[in-house]
């Protein structure tokens, strides 16, 4: 495996790593709730994906009554 003869420079490696940026996601349209969500994946607003549901999506108060209800 061949090693560098010499250091490179910052400068160099700042270049290099010029592309290296965070890219925003991409995002779609809802057609069931029209909020926005990655493409190709459930909603996590409402669970629809194609045109059907997928999975059931607890609001927040019906998730704290499930917890009440195992605490007691």
């Amino acid at each position: 495996m061949p090693n560098p003869k010499r250091r490179h420079s910052r400068e160099r490696g700042r270049l290099r790593r010029t592309f290296y940026k965070v890219k925003a996601p991409v995002l779609s349209k809802c057609p069931q709730c029209g909020k926005m969500k990655l493409p190709h994946r459930i909603c996590p607003f409402c669970g629809y994906y194609k045109g059907k549901q997928q999975v059931v999506i607890k609001t927040k108060e019906e998730k704290k009554k499930e917890r009440e209800k195992t605490k007691r």
